[in-house]
């Protein structure tokens, strides 16, 4: 139990403006939006859908880079692409089956979602690729394999 606590702690200190804006992330999702003169552009939901799971998985990215020296592709693709995405998934089941017909689930909402996350992993890595790696290289740190707290 207590290695789990450990486990929250060091997300929430490692993470916390990801943290912030995937509770955003669910909170938007079960909340009913308001009617406005936005509802008439056409895709709006879809766009909202796109920019905010983007928005939510760049600013993941960059503080996992930020965190750690040389990313671990295997995590990145497990925690910043799959994970999201498969929240994602879960959060359109649950709109259609556990909201009252207030929220419906929409396979469009998913492939709005999976785009955005699609495309903050590609910023990501660009992001490692043409900043990071050279500002660590240039520091000397550049094949260290280790984080900033020391794990890898």
């Amino acid at each position: 139990m207590l290695k789990h606590l450990q486990f929250v702690k060091s997300g929430l200190q490692t993470y916390p403006l990801s943290v912030v804006c995937f509770a955003a992330v669910w909170y938007l999702s079960f909340f009913t939006p308001p009617e406005t003169q936005l509802s008439e552009v056409p895709f709006i939901d879809k766009w909202t859908h796109l920019v905010m799971y983007g928005g939510t998985c760049s600013v993941l990215w960059t503080e996992y880079l930020r965190s750690h020296r040389r990313p671990n592709g295997r995590k990145l693709l497990l925690w910043a692409w799959l994970a999201p995405v498969l929240m994602s998934g879960l959060i359109e089941v649950l709109q259609e089956h556990c909201t009252n017909h207030r929220r419906s689930g929409d396979w469009l909402d998913f492939a709005a979602n999976t785009l955005g996350v699609s495309l903050a992993a590609l910023i990501g890595w660009l992001e490692y690729r043409y900043y990071w790696r050279t500002k660590h290289a240039a520091g000397g740190q550049a094949d260290s394999g280790s984080t900033a707290d020391g794990n890898a």
